[in-house]
């Protein structure tokens, strides 16, 4: 059974304190909420955080997303239901978290650049850390995403 290593917001609130800071800014900010949870989501499928996943796509869910963009996700190349800036973004985001392998491509940046202001850039780009920097928070201390008792594995 997986079980968490330690509850880093019970540990050291303090040390989270600018992660969340950081993430009200992006409330702030002029990237579309739907926007910011399709990258948060994205970026957690990579990384494989599940504790993740399940709070961006509920948050998604819950902020009118449909099921079928959320289940499309891990194959929007291929699927016709991603705006050009969407596009943009998520290829932004899987260079960015796939930054050794990527190096963060021109074509991918040329691409932001046509359908993001550079203060957007900015803002998709720190959204992209954030997530990451939280994708490793989750799944190095194993927190563990909400579970109905009726719904876990025996």
């Amino acid at each position: 059974m997986l079980k968490a290593r330690l509850i880093p917001y019970e540990v050291a609130p303090g040390a989270l304190k600018p992660m969340i800071e950081l993430e009200k800014s992006f409330k702030n900010s002029r990237l579309e909420h739907s926007l910011i949870e399709l990258v948060k989501t994205r970026a957690s499928q990579i990384n494989g955080c599940a504790y993740c996943v399940h709070m961006h796509t509920k948050d998604a869910r819950a902020n009118g997303e449909s099921e079928e963009r959320l289940y499309l996700l891990s194959a929007w190349r291929e699927s016709p239901l991603y705006s050009e800036r969407e596009r943009a973004a998520l290829a932004w985001t899987e260079a960015l978290t796939l930054i050794s392998e990527t190096h963060a491509p021109d074509e991918d940046y040329a691409e932001l650049s046509r359908h993001f202001t550079p203060e957007e850039q900015v803002s998709l780009t720190l959204l992209i850390g954030a997530i990451n920097t939280w994708n490793r928070i989750a799944i190095g201390f194993r927190s563990i995403h909400p579970v109905e008792a009726s719904r876990a594995a025996a």
